[in-house]
């Protein structure tokens, strides 16, 4: 038994050996060069950290963090810093929903009114069904009006509780920490009519499935009625089928399922952090991840694309990456070739040349990911600082810029030996 340990064991050792020894030392090389180049421009930007993720169809090409999680303890930023991703996480929801389908717990032009306790109905059009596929396109008529707006956002704790619910985060605000409530009790409040947030303007006067109108509120119902259909929590939900097999076991959905340690602040400006938080409507912006781990939710969307993941079908992930609309589902169209609403799948949104991602924002934050479907290439960029107008989008560039260039470097070297 002893000799056959040893066996076992020189096999595994030999098996990591090799694998450590995929990537050349020219790929080593360039991705040293990236991120000697990253660290210059962390020096002077406008944001105190950052971290950003390269993949292509095969591999994860690159991941790292740069700058400053905290200016008190000057903890730096790298590539297992937790932060918020805003609306990125909003992708989660359609791969939730369309596994959700898979397991045959819903489909998606049911109508949300079959599963919910609670009755949604546009009062300018009730006989009108609100659907699934409406909520994760954003045709639903839902909109995120005050109620929506004015409670979403509730601050971790008590510390200077006075002083921070009055920092301006229009058009949000900061709520005290027992104004945490679940998201059916907080979507209760804004869309039945009995709730005590709710007024009409949260729909519009279109008809349900007629016009894109970008929805949180109508993005966290779908995660309700996901919960409903499976009587499983969403968070749980997403863990079981999302993040574990995706082996992102630094991620969660609030501060417990993570490691707190990790996680940075984000700021106002350079010197003044903003004190955490975390959301009512958590589904629509508040997965809490790394770089390291977004690599791997990278690789799997940019997989999935072609057919290839392993989380979703082949026939769901089409659906997923299906653009939805077309032009009469728009009154003020986006052309521009990095929007991502200018068509829609299911919760992935698509620019214009037909490329795909989705962008995120909250209070200290903003994050992209950005996948070029020729090239087979995919990047990820998350900083941890409020945006300035006047040099964020200089800083923002020069990082684009880089990244551009060196993911197609690395992309011809990937897989090669020594």
């Amino acid at each position: 038994m002893k000799s056959l340990s040893y066996t076992l064991l020189f096999i595994t050792i030999a098996i990591c050996c090799q694998a450590q020894r995929k990537q050349s030392k020219e790929f080593i090389k360039i991705q040293n060069e990236l991120t000697h180049k990253l660290t210059a421009i962390s020096r002077n930007a406008s944001f105190n950290g950052f971290g950003v993720a390269l993949v292509n169809d095969r591999d994860i090409l690159y991941q790292n963090g740069f700058g400053i999680a905290n200016t008190k303890t000057l903890q730096k930023y790298d590539e297992n810093t937790v932060q918020n991703i805003a609306s990125i996480s909003k992708t989660l929801i359609g791969l939730a929903i369309l596994k959700a389908q898979e397991l045959g717990k819903l489909k998606l032009d049911d109508p949300v009114n079959q599963y919910l306790p609670f009755k949604v109905t546009n009062p300018y059009h009730p006989e009108v069904a609100v659907t699934i596929r409406q909520l994760t396109t954003h045709t639903s008529s839902i909109n995120d009006n005050n109620g929506y707006l004015l409670n979403t956002v509730v601050l971790k704790d008590t510390v200077n509780l006075s002083s921070n619910v009055n920092i301006d985060i229009s058009p949000t605000q900061f709520n005290p920490p027992s104004s945490k409530i679940s998201i059916e009790d907080f979507l209760t409040q804004v869309l039945s009519e009995s709730g005590k947030w709710y007024s009409k303007d949260v729909f519009t006067e279109n008809k349900p499935g007629e016009i894109f109108n970008y929805s949180n509120i109508g993005a966290t119902l779908a995660a309700l009625v996901l919960e409903k259909a499976t009587g499983i929590p969403y968070d749980v939900f997403t863990t079981k089928y999302i993040l574990k097999p995706l082996k992102m076991n630094h991620s969660g959905w609030n501060f417990n399922a993570i490691d707190f340690s990790k996680y940075t602040h984000t700021f106002i400006n350079k010197q003044t952090p903003y004190p955490y938080y975390s959301l009512n409507t958590y589904p629509d912006g508040g997965l809490l991840t790394t770089s390291s781990d977004m690599s791997k939710y990278l690789l799997e969307l940019m997989k999935g694309y072609f057919g290839k993941g392993t989380i979703l079908s082949k026939e769901s992930y089409k659906e997923y990456f299906t653009p939805q609309l077309n032009a009469g589902n728009f009154q003020d169209r986006s052309n521009s070739e990095y929007s991502d609403e200018y068509n829609m799948g299911i919760t992935m949104g698509f620019g214009s040349t037909g490329n795909f991602g989705h962008t995120g924002g909250d209070p200290g934050m903003n994050s992209v990911i950005w996948f070029f479907k020729d090239k087979k290439i995919g990047r990820y960029l998350i900083v941890n600082t409020d945006w300035d107008n006047k040099i964020s989008g200089k800083d923002q560039k020069a990082i684009y810029d880089l990244l551009d260039e060196y993911c197609i470097k690395l992309n011809a070297l990937s897989g090669s030996e020594k």
